[in-house]
């Protein structure tokens, strides 16, 4: 008996060990390793504020020191992110990241020049036609969360139209976006679907900056769609211009990347985010590892990468929570498509086929059929998107950017 509770209380104390093992070896893995992060701006930019955060976090996570993380912010798009690339390197990162879409090339000509390195990127797309083992693209499934935050933006409308503030023909959004680019018209198309799977009758109109982050413009923009009539305003640019108008003139307003609550108590209702910290850790761990990272890596609301803030109820109408868990379990189970072609059309007609540019060359020559089961296949042949169709409901006021 005795020895039989000897060797139970061994077998417990190695599986105790092995417990403790398990829980700091991902912290301890770290130590060694530094990382660089080039930012397009710095905290004052949701876009960028937004990476910081996740940057930290996945830092602390793996137990990467203070002074083994080094972050390089307000980097154009231009030659600066090659000479902050190389700089990183000279102080002996392994790991870097660039958040923004104009770095891509710069970090491609860095990772050719340093092969030991493994360079990491946000929104791009051509890590998979470069087909260099030290350059990776990764981006999230965020048009899942516009869709989400469009639901609540739908329901926003409804409760105004049943309170007599306009009728539903009146239904229009505003949307205040940077540039004409897949991107950007993938998340105002998802959203805009999301606000109408709630509003029938809603209809948009785009206004495009030119800028990723201009204030001034951002504020214009939202100011010269509250004079068209639009009863709420949302946004794919990185300041507060746009949240602050909406705030001033008292309407409506979902925000991107970042709850805005704070200066905007009255008219933020919530926002949808990337979190790049499952990312950063993922990555950044095979590199500790020695393990490859995925060419192109694509988040979702599974892995959590894709998030929605808090909904403000002081601004919100009264029940879009359960609205939106229950779209969010249909699109994690595969159920609901944010891009179901049976959902709207393209110059009165349904989308039965169509030729994305994946494959991203000079001249954005389309090379692959996305469409397929009834739905626009966006994020699984690359992980940035190339959804940019522009269907019926929505007016572009601008097309120079």
């Amino acid at each position: 008996m005795k020895n039989i509770k000897k060797i139970v209380a061994l077998a417990l104390a190695a599986v105790m060990l092995l417990v403790c093992f398990a829980g700091c070896s991902k912290k301890d893995a770290g130590a060694d390793i530094k990382v660089g992060f080039i930012f397009l701006h710095d905290e004052n930019s949701t876009y960028d504020l937004n990476f910081i955060k996740a940057a930290d976090e996945a830092c602390e996570a793996l137990g990467i020191s203070e002074e083994n993380k080094v972050y390089k912010t307000n980097i154009p798009e231009g030659q600066e992110c090659l000479d902050a690339a190389k700089d990183l390197v000279d102080q002996g990162c392994t790991f870097i990241f660039a958040n923004s879409f104009g770095h891509e090339d710069y970090l491609i000509e860095a990772a050719k020049e340093y092969p030991e390195v493994q360079f990491c990127h946000a929104t791009g797309t051509k890590a998979h036609t470069e087909n260099l083992p030290n350059f990776h693209n990764a981006f999230a499934a965020i048009y899942e969360g516009r869709y989400l935050a469009g639901i609540a933006a739908g329901m926003k409308l409804n409760e105004m139209i049943e309170a007599g503030k306009f009728t539903a023909k009146e239904a229009k959004m505003g949307y205040v976006g940077a540039f004409t680019y897949a991107e950007v018209i993938s998340g105002y198309t998802s959203f805009y679907l999301g606000a109408k799977s709630v509003c029938p009758s809603v209809t948009m109109e785009v206004q495009f900056t030119g800028s990723w982050y201009d204030e001034t413009e951002e504020k214009s923009a939202a100011e010269a769609l509250i004079a068209r009539g639009c009863k709420l305003i949302s946004q794919h640019a990185d300041s507060m211009g746009a949240p602050t108008a909406c705030e001033t003139k008292n309407i409506p307003n979902v925000s991107y990347n970042g709850s805005t609550v704070k200066a905007c108590p009255n008219t933020f209702i919530v926002s949808s985010r990337i979190n790049w910290a499952p990312y950063f850790e993922y990555a950044i761990q095979n590199v500790i590892d020695g393990k490859e990272i995925d060419t192109d890596w694509t988040g979702s609301l599974a892995t959590g990468s894709v998030e929605l803030t808090e909904i403000n109820d002081q601004a919100a109408e009264k029940g879009p929570k359960e609205e939106i868990e229950e779209a969010k379990a249909k699109l994690e189970a595969g159920t609901l498509h944010v891009f179901d072609t049976k959902t709207f059309t393209e110059k009165g007609k349904e989308v039965t086929s169509y030729m994305a540019d994946v494959d991203t060359d000079a001249d954005y020559t389309p090379d692959t059929e996305v469409v397929k089961d009834g739905y626009f296949h966006e994020s699984e042949y690359r992980s940035a998107p190339y959804f940019n169709l522009g269907i019926d409901g929505i007016t572009t006021l601008n097309q120079k950017f």
